[in-house]
């Protein structure tokens, strides 16, 4: 049975109801329809084209329009998943406002209920086999761990399939560092996250369809808006021209 959000103050109840007693980092991952699953948009995709081509077709396009070029193919992807080209990678945050936002803003989906994703990153790694005594470790792409989850190591071995993992990354642009970005990514299994967890990985809420417009009114009241989370000349535009309107 999902619980619901209705409100900040009833997200707040939820979150400390859910965790107490956890000491760990959490993540949260907004989806503005509640059926969606937690599936990367490469896997979304009912397509021929590898992410082998996909790379290097962006690559070859993309290469004279950036000013430094991405040291290996996890910062390739980045760039791919910044720019709306489907990856392995699945965008999460660490503030749950910021998760919120995202699951309500799309008004075009206003006659659905939405959902609000909660995940403990160091026990999803613990089904991957990543556990080390050091408290709240989560691996970056530059760890040994990712290696296997690399294009080359993939491509290399397709008979292993691995769990998906958690794992953070430099955040070296303005978006990422205002929306406190993270990752999972996952290897070859084509299943949605959430059936590939056990029990106490993941959480899931649900935001009742006629709850948006009054949730949209408390984040704005705490300043969470397009041009907090998108730091970005377009993003005043769009805040000016709706007070016009």
């Amino acid at each position: 049975m999902n619980k619901d959000i209705r409100s900040i103050s009833e997200l707040i109840l939820n979150l400390q109801t859910d965790l107490h007693g956890f000491h760990e980092d959490v993540w949260f991952r907004g989806h503005s329809c509640f059926d969606w699953q937690l599936l990367p948009g490469l896997y979304r995709k009912d397509t021929e084209i590898s992410e082998t081509s996909l790379l290097t077709r962006f690559k070859q396009s993309a290469s004279l329009l950036i000013s430094i070029a991405p040291k290996d193919d996890f910062d390739w992807l980045f760039l791919m998943q910044h720019y709306g080209v489907p990856t392995r990678l699945l965008d999460w945050s660490e503030s749950p406002l910021t998760s919120l936002y995202f699951a309500i803003s799309e008004e075009e989906n206003d006659d659905k209920d939405s959902a609000l994703w909660l995940l403990k990153p160091t026990e999803l790694n613990k089904l991957a086999h990543i556990a080390t005594e050091e408290k709240n470790f989560i691996p970056s792409f530059d760890d040994e761990y990712l290696e296997n989850y690399s294009i080359q190591n993939i491509n290399s071995n397709k008979r292993v399939e691995m769990s998906p993992i958690a794992t953070i990354a430099t955040r070296n642009n303005s978006r990422i560092q205002a929306q406190l970005g993270v990752f999972t990514i996952h290897h070859l299994k084509k299943k949605p996250l959430e059936e590939l967890c056990a029990q106490n990985e993941i959480i899931k809420y649900r935001i009742p369809k006629d709850s948006k417009t009054s949730l949209r009114k408390e984040l704005e009241l705490l300043s969470v808006n397009k041009f907090s989370l998108f730091p970005e000349l377009a993003s005043i535009g769009e805040i000016l021209n709706k007070k016009l309107s």
